[in-house]
């Protein structure tokens, strides 16, 4: 987790790109935090910021 919104958005899109698979920026409790989006959850209490594919 990361109080800094464009480090967490660096390490987002460049998970996605190791991965090779849709990850999801997201926020809870003022921190940011990044997942492989199939890993998030409809029932999660979430914020989500943006999701990285890496495709794009």
């Amino acid at each position: 987790m990361s109080h800094d919104l464009s480090l967490a958005q660096s390490y987002a899109f460049q998970l996605s790109r190791d991965l090779m698979v849709p990850v999801t920026l997201f926020s809870i409790d003022g921190e940011y935090g990044v997942l492989p989006s199939d890993e998030i959850d409809a029932d999660d209490d979430l914020e989500i910021v943006l999701e990285y594919t890496p495709w794009h």
